[in-house]
Formats: C-alpha cells, structure tokens, sequence
C-alpha cells in the first residue's frame, strides 16, 4: 500500500512538473522584495547617521567616525562576508539537492578562527590603531568590539540567506541600522554628547541585531500535502526535488563541506571583499595621508556614499540572488540562470541612469546643503561619474554571484584584484591634481574594467555549462 502511494505521488509529479516550480519563483521572488524593503531601509538609515553625525561633530571627530566605519567594515567585510556567502551557497546546494541537515561544524571553525586572528592583530597593532583615530583609545575599543561582535552577525546571515528565510534577514539588519542611528540621534537632542557617544552606535548595532535568531530557530512553517498530513519547509524542499534525482541527492552527499574546500572559499571570497573595500574605502585612506586639509578625507566618504548606499541596497539582491542561481545551477537550466542574471543587470542599468541624471540635476545642493552641512562644492560631473560607477559596481555584484555559483570563486577573485590594484596605483598618480575629483574618475574607471572582467568570465563560464547539461 506504501509502494502504490509512493508510485502514485511521483507518477502525479512527473505529469505536473511545473506545479512545483511556481512556489519556488514565487518564494524567490517574494523574499527578495521583502529583503529589499529591510535594506533599502537600512541603507536611507546608515545615510541618516552619518549625515546627522556630521551636524552634531566637528569635522575632525566626524572624520574620526568616517574612520571607524571605513577600517571595521573593511575588516569585516573581508574575514565574516565569506562565511556569509559560504553558508548561504553550501545550504542553498543541498537544500535543492533535497538534503534538509546542514552541518555548521567547518563555517563555524573558519569563523571563530578569523575573528581570533583579527583579535591577535588588533592586539599586537595597537599602537599603529591607536595613531589612525589620533590616539583616541576609545574608538580603538569600539572598533575591537564591534568587529568581534559581527562575527555572530554575519553568520546568522548566512543561515538566514541559505535557508530563505528573508523577512528575518530583513529584519536583523533593519534593527541593525536602527539602532546605530539612535546613538547619533541621542547626541542630536542632547541626551549624550561627543564622538564616543555617537561611535558606540557602531559597536551596539550587531549585537542588538541578533534579537531576531531566536525567532528563525523557533519557526517551523507547516506545509498541507493531500493526504492531509503537514510536512516542513525543509521537508517539503526534498519533495519538489521531484522524482529522478536520486543519483544527484546521492553525489551531494559526498560532497559534504570540508575544512579544505571550505577554506579554499573563503580565501577567495575574502580577496574579493577585500578589493571591493578597496574600492569603496582605499580613497578615504589615502586622501587623510596625503592631503593638507584635514577635513578632505570626510568628503571623499561622502561622495563614495552615493555608491555605499545604493550597495547596501544591493545586497537584498545579492543575498537572495545566491541561493537562488545555486539552486538553478543544482536543478535547473541555463536559460533559468541567465535570464535571472539578465533580469537583474536591466534593472540596474536603468536604477544607476535615474541616479546618474539625477545627481547631475541636484547633486551638488543635496550634498551640500541638505545632507552633509559642509562648506564644499561638490562637482556635479563628477558625482554623475561616481553614480555610473555605482551602476557599474552592482552589475559586477550580480555577476560575481554567477561566479560563485558556478564555483568559480577563484577566477573572480582575480578580477576583483586587478580592479583593485588599478584604482589603488591611480589614486596615487598625479594625472588629476584635485583629490576629489580623481577619486570619481578612478572609481567609475575601475568599476568599468571590473564589470568587463566579470562579464567575460560570465559567457565564458555559460557555454561549459549548458555543455555540460547537455551531457
């Protein structure tokens, strides 16, 4: 009797297999535009506090700030984004593969131990720290802190990510930028006051976020089936696996994470991360060690927040985007992986063109008068070429993620060091004189070379795939 249902329910599956298809589009695009939502908040919000820290600091201790925020989310970014993508493409893997239990043994090793390499090295580095916020000790702390306190952070992502769960993830770093901009707020009305007050926000953040785990452990959605009986999320992801896929479900199965190909991703990520850093926070260091004016430093972080932002917006697209190209590329076919690509980059494309002629049209007095506060003039050519190399950093984003889906971490990885090393070797070259505005042109250049770089390996990567399908 077991047998003839058994039969029955794959015989039902193979006539209807677009039946299942649907929810899992629909999931998809659903949890993107939820996760959207949270970031898009989250990004107006990260604006919010720095431009309410530079009207209630000085420009030095805004600069300070600047500071901290830049050298933390470099570091970040480049020892906990890894894990972040890691987990998220090696659940996404096996949950298309109709596996429902995920080890977190290697990404939680490779997490602890790179948030204890950082400690060790803020450790022995002190002094050196100490001299980037001008022996302020108490930023020193708070970068330490902080940064410890993201490794938690940036792993509840990536299990969120992997899992789908993307209103939660919306959540945790909504309630993030939420409660950073309190502190700045508090020292707005005059509850607190000073540098400290503001920066602590910083370190507060990550780990006010994780209130939201426990709700992602606690929820367990049940889904109907005919028979009446309700069978789990996870459970019912093994069942759309469809019939056929035995010989897949029992390949993944030894092709369980090791520390080795574990650690090989996260090395690549991490370079990868760190040249996007680079883009976006190697021109704030150099300009405070090269230039006379003390407060310059503050405006080329403001003008690169016009690409920072609209980035943290990107990664709803990004961090849905991975899991879902990771199950395409487990189950599915080409034409679904890139028509998902090719979605995306359209409508970055027209997004970066509305920025880009909008910043030409008002740019210069928004950034003035109504954002920052600052006695600048800002070029509106220039932050029109900043908005074009945002455009240009976001495609080379959704294509990176083709990439590390297709585990192809390695090959982007060196595109991503080229672009960096070329913007790097620019901001130091005396071609343009004017700080400012070398920083728009390198930035809108390197994103250029960058998103050709990406682009290539993209179409050279589709064919040996649908070969491989073929096959």
């Amino acid at each position: 009797m077991s047998a003839s249902r058994t039969s029955s329910s794959q015989q039902t599956a193979s006539a209807d297999p677009a039946s299942a298809a649907p929810p899992k589009g629909r999931s998809y695009g659903r949890g993107a535009r939820i996760l959207s939502i949270g970031i898009a908040s989250t990004g107006l919000l990260t604006f919010a506090y720095f431009s309410v820290a530079s009207h209630v600091l000085g420009g030095g201790e805004a600069k300070r700030v600047d500071l901290l925020w830049s050298v933390m989310f470099v570091i970040i970014s480049v020892i906990y984004r890894p894990i972040e993508q890691l987990l998220s493409r090696t659940i996404a893997g096996r949950r298309a593969r109709g596996h429902h239990q995920h080890t977190l043994r290697v990404p939680m090793l490779i997490q602890a131990s790179f948030a204890l390499l950082f400690l060790a090295l803020a450790l022995g580095l002190k002094e050196q720290l100490l001299d980037v916020f001008d022996h302020n000790e108490a930023l020193y702390w708070i970068l330490v802190v902080g940064t410890l306190a993201y490794a938690a952070s940036y792993f509840a992502r990536g299990w969120l990510a992997g899992h789908e769960r993307f209103g939660l993830f919306g959540g945790l770093v909504l309630m993030e930028s939420f409660s950073r901009l309190c502190f700045a707020l508090a020292v707005a009305v005059g509850i607190a006051s000073g540098e400290t007050a503001v920066a602590l926000g910083i370190a507060a953040a990550p780990l006010v976020s994780l209130v939201v785990v426990p709700a992602a452990f606690a929820r367990r959605t049940p889904i109907p089936v005919a028979q009446g009986a309700p069978i789990t999320v996870d459970e019912a992801d093994a069942a759309l696996a469809g019939p056929g896929t035995e010989g897949v479900q029992e390949t993944a199965a030894h092709e369980d994470l090791t520390l080795r190909r574990g650690g090989l991703f996260a090395v690549w990520v991490s370079a990868i991360m760190l040249s996007e850093q680079a883009l976006l926070n190697a021109a704030v260091l150099t300009v405070d060690a090269t230039a006379k004016d003390v407060a310059l430093a503050g405006i080329v972080f403001n003008v690169l927040l016009i690409a920072r932002a609209p980035l943290q917006l990107f990664q709803a697209i990004q961090t849905s985007l991975l899991p879902h190209l990771t199950g395409l590329e487990a189950t599915a076919g080409h034409e679904a992986f890139a028509r998902a690509i090719r979605t995306t980059v359209l409508a970055i494309a027209a997004f970066a063109a509305m920025v880009a002629i909008g910043l030409l049209a008002v740019g210069p007095f928004f950034m003035q008068h109504v954002l920052f506060g600052q006695d600048y003039e800002y070029g509106r050519w220039g932050l029109a070429l900043v908005g074009i190399g945002m455009g240009l950093h976001l495609t080379a984003g959704a294509l990176n993620q083709a990439a590390l889906a297709r585990d192809r971490a390695r090959a982007a990885a060196a595109c991503w060091l080229a672009a960096a090393v070329v913007f790097v070797g620019w901001m130091f070259s005396p071609v343009i004189s004017e700080q400012v505005l070398r920083v728009e042109v390198g930035y809108a250049g390197a994103t250029a070379l960058l998103a050709a770089a990406l682009t290539l390996l993209y179409r050279r990567g589709a064919p040996a795939r649908a070969a491989t399908i073929a096959a």
